[in-house]
């Protein structure tokens, strides 16, 4: 159970830098900030996403409460607007702030009354619940509550040039067609809270400010002990809406199931159990994963990349199945669709069908389960003839020596992919250290698990002949780990980046030195993971902050990348290094930042503070892999 009290809880700067998430299993989400103040654009009680994630759009805001005891009348939202003025402040009044068995809790302190309130998703569906119960009262109170409303695409903003279209339903309303809100006793109203802020946007360099539409209010009579809900719903509606009550109960039975599946044995293994669930999505062709919340849809890279810790490490071996052979059915050219999040599908990724060759035997030293490496044998071979023969990008293995080279000028193929007005930051083009190491491991593995299924193959002498040519070519003169990129448009690369733990730490590669380790811990390591370049480089950025180029530009240039602490533990225990204590940073940032769960980056500077998505695929997936790992 993650808890704060008084002093984080009043004080806006921590109390508004730390942000709860729920989901509902499809890439919709409720997600603020322990203030109750809406930080972010994409903050909101009900956020639908579109199928696989691809975009989502923003309903319900907020739903702020007023307590009416007697003559005294406490607001209890906060709310910041864009002439500097936070009104109200109702942070000053929460005495507690917890997240148990996933469920956000705020219990407000207000002398002789006590109200708490509960937020939860269901699952499977577009719907949230907000249940609120006085704990303690010398006598019936007044509950007031304001649903703040809009639709919008979650990373827009919306202003009140046209009144919505507000259509009467039992309990509630329906807001533009799009979702309906229901509860006690609904008085209609309307206007336009104009001008609200959000902090985080403006911070990020991005237009903070927007309308929100207060619909009218909610009232309820609360005796000591009583509890009233309110619940909100995109369609399809299904008749009358589940109640609030009812969601939050579901949430935290599911969420105490998801720990026992997991085998979650101690605090922290429960609270990443429930992280990995959040990012599990369904979609009308099987299992997923959204690659970070607020603003990531589905991204193979990403899927794959997490797969091991999200589903194998995590007992879910149904799902994992359901995943890879989702997967397989869309390989192309070899090649797997990265995202779809930019409104068209896109095959840009030189390491994702790689990672997928990974997953696959994974999967299959987890389960046991040829028959499905028998289904997936075409898509697997298909990854690896295409890839040797030459397909989209420049993406083939070299006549001379086995080896796999990628690039186009204008393109990042690798996960160091940002780029600012379409020129690449770090366009590694040639052959990436990681690519190979990928890909000398998909081949070695690929042709062990066909000999198990009795498929015909050469793959093994390929990784033999890519894994001597890797043992030449790629090791500095120097001794000091491995380059980046050989044989790239400048030449050699020396530059000091984790990209060279993967070489270390999977299979059939030969670089188990330790001295790659080591100088990895020396100059990249931090408590929260990895940096993405060491601080000895000119191009080295030590902070993850400022608007989009700015970001982009220091993205993979030193930003801290917490997905990586999994490359270091599996490249530190095949060399015999010492890992005790790399992963505590990582535990105790569970309650630092996304609650519960962990950051996409953070600045390569002390003291790295995070940056990027707050709650993110990989990151979490990684650390429970490495958690297993250490255990």
């Amino acid at each position: 159970m993650i808890t704060f009290g008084r002093q984080v809880c009043g004080d806006l700067a921590s109390a508004s830098t730390r942000e709860w998430l729920v989901t509902d299993g499809l890439g919709g989400y409720a997600m603020g900030t322990v203030a109750g103040l809406r930080t972010r654009r994409y903050h909101g009680l009900l956020v639908v996403a579109a199928p696989g994630a691809s975009s989502r759009m923003l309903g319900l805001a907020a739903l702020d409460p007023v307590v009416r005891a007697g003559d005294r009348v406490f607001r209890l939202a906060t709310d910041e607007w864009a002439g500097g003025a936070v009104d109200p402040a109702g942070h000053i009044h929460l005495a507690e702030f917890r997240i148990e068995d996933g469920v956000p809790c705020w219990r407000w302190d207000l002398g002789d009354v006590v109200l708490e309130r509960e937020i939860a998703m269901a699952h499977g569906r577009p719907a949230v619940g907000v249940v609120f119960r006085v704990l303690r009262a010398p006598g019936p109170i007044t509950l007031e509550l304001t649903p703040l409303c809009t639709w919008r695409d979650a990373h827009g903003e919306r202003h009140g040039d046209i009144e919505p279209r507000m259509i009467p339903v039992a309990d509630g309303f329906e807001f533009d067609g799009a979702y309906r809100v229901t509860g006690p006793n609904w008085q209609p109203g309307g206007e336009w809270y104009r001008g609200v802020h959000a902090r985080a946007e403006a911070a990020r360099g991005l237009n903070p400010d927007e309308d929100l539409w207060a619909a009218g209010w909610f009232t309820a009579s609360l005796a000591p002990g009583a509890s009233v809900g309110v619940t909100a719903a995109a369609a399809p509606y299904g008749g009358v809406l589940p109640s609030a009550d009812a969601l939050v109960a579901t949430a935290r039975s599911r969420a105490r199931a998801l720990c026992r599946g997991a085998g979650a044995s101690d605090a922290v293994g429960r609270q990443l159990a429930i992280a990995a669930d959040q990012f599990v999505i369904d979609t009308p062709t099987g299992p997923s994963a959204a690659a970070g919340y607020p603003w990531f849809g589905e991204w193979s890279r990403d899927l794959m990349t997490s797969f091991e810790g999200l589903f194998l490490t995590t007992g879910r071996l149904d799902e994992a199945r359901r995943v890879l052979l989702r997967a397989g059915a869309t390989v192309s050219e070899g090649m797997l669709a990265n995202t779809a999040d930019t409104g068209t599908l896109e095959y840009n990724t030189a390491d994702a069908a790689l990672w997928f060759l990974r997953a696959i035997d994974r999967y299959c030293a987890a389960s046991g389960d040829l028959d499905t490496v028998a289904e997936l044998a075409d898509s697997m071979d298909a990854v690896l003839t295409h890839h040797q023969r030459g397909t989209r990008y420049g993406i083939a293995a070299d006549p001379a020596d086995g080896l796999l080279t990628q690039g186009k000028p204008g393109f990042a193929l690798t996960w160091m992919d940002a780029r600012i007005g379409g020129d690449p930051v770090t366009e590694r083009q040639g052959k990436a250290v990681e690519i190979n190491a990928l890909w000398i491991s998909g081949l070695a593995t690929t042709a062990a698990l066909f000999d198990r299924v009795r498929r015909p193959n050469d793959w093994a002498s390929a990784a033999a002949r890519a894994a001597a040519s890797f043992g030449r070519r790629f090791p500095r003169p120097d001794g000091l780990g491995l380059y980046d990129v050989v044989d790239g448009p400048a030449g050699d690369d020396p530059s000091v980046r984790p990209n060279q733990l993967l070489a270390v730490a999977l299979p059939h590669v030969p670089a188990a030195d330790p001295r790659t380790v080591e100088l990895c811990r020396t100059a990249l390591l931090t408590s929260l993971g990895p940096r993405s370049l060491a601080p000895e480089s000119p191009s080295y950025q030590g902070r993850h902050q400022g608007g989009p180029a700015d970001r982009d530009r220091a993205y993979h240039q030193g930003t801290v990348w917490p997905w990586l602490i999994g490359p270091f533990v599996d490249a530190a225990r095949r060399v015999g290094a010492d890992v005790t204590g790399v992963l505590d940073g990582l535990e105790l940032h569970l309650g630092e930042w996304g609650l519960g769960s962990v950051s996409e980056t953070a600045d390569g500077d002390a003291p790295h503070t995070a940056t990027g998505c707050p709650f993110q695929a990989w990151s979490v997936a990684e650390l429970i892999r490495a958690r297993a790992a250490v255990h």
